[in-house]
């Protein structure tokens, strides 16, 4: 069986809220269907569901794509995985989003990009990523406990522990939002790792090949300048700055 992608980020996974846990799923070395079989160097496909999570859970956002009048979309958002929902959030005014009261189905795409990896010959120049997707029918939300919970989760997958320290969504705000669930059910899990793939008789050449690491870093806080004197920087954020989650 192919090595889960979780095991190789133990120690520099983005960190989350508490998530409910998904149902007893065993790991897979076989994709779910046809559908989302790795046909493009399947030796790169991953189907198991750790895999599958740690990317979920690390992406700051997602792409969603839909079919609306048979013309394609695909839109970038925030998402947030609870057990074995994805959820998404968005205004009643948002195609995506209304076209949901149908139930349709959708495509979730997430994908971190580790490295850039420079090859001797132009065409061996590649990255280093893991990638994730999901297939499903979109459900609007309607109950308005799985609706604040979802609300939630979104929130905490942005900023963890933001939650507890903002105001919470007004009946008003609450109404001007709304959410989807999708099922993870049909999914698989591309990744690459290591260096150029360069071939045998490029390697004597006198050009550099190697991978350049990437990882999204973050700075330091920028105060509102509406802010009040004396209030200090939030919690959330400092443990974000300094990644002590």
């Amino acid at each position: 069986m192919r090595q889960s992608v979780a095991s190789m980020l133990r120690g520099r996974s983005r960190p989350s809220t508490t998530r409910s846990q998904p149902r007893s799923i065993p790991s897979m070395s076989e994709p779910t269907s046809d559908r989302v079989q790795v046909t493009r160097l399947p030796e790169r496909g991953v189907y198991d569901r750790a895999s599958l999570d740690a990317i979920l859970d690390e992406a700051p956002i997602c792409h969603l794509g839909f079919v609306v009048d048979g013309k394609p979309f695909v839109i970038p958002t925030i998402h947030a995985r609870d057990g074995d929902t994805i959820y998404l959030h968005g205004s009643p005014a948002s195609r995506m989003l209304r076209l949901m009261k149908e139930g349709v189905s959708v495509c979730v795409t997430a994908t971190i990009l580790d490295g850039i990896v420079a090859a001797r010959s132009v065409f061996h120049h590649s990255m280093n990523y893991r990638s994730a997707v999901v297939l499903g029918e979109g459900r609007l939300v309607d109950d308005e406990d799985e609706r604040l919970r979802a609300m939630e989760m979104i929130t905490e997958h942005v900023l963890p522990g933001r939650w507890s320290e903002a105001r919470h969504p007004s009946e008003i705000e609450s109404k001007g939002t709304l959410i989807v669930a999708v099922p993870i059910e049909e999914f698989s899990v591309k990744t690459r790792t290591g260096p150029p793939g360069d071939d045998q008789a490029d390697c004597d050449l006198p050009i550099w090949a190697g991978v350049i690491p990437l990882a999204m870093t973050p700075g330091v806080p920028e105060p509102d300048p509406l802010l009040h004197d004396g209030i200090e920087t939030a919690r959330s954020v400092d443990r974000y700055v300094s990644r002590e989650l």
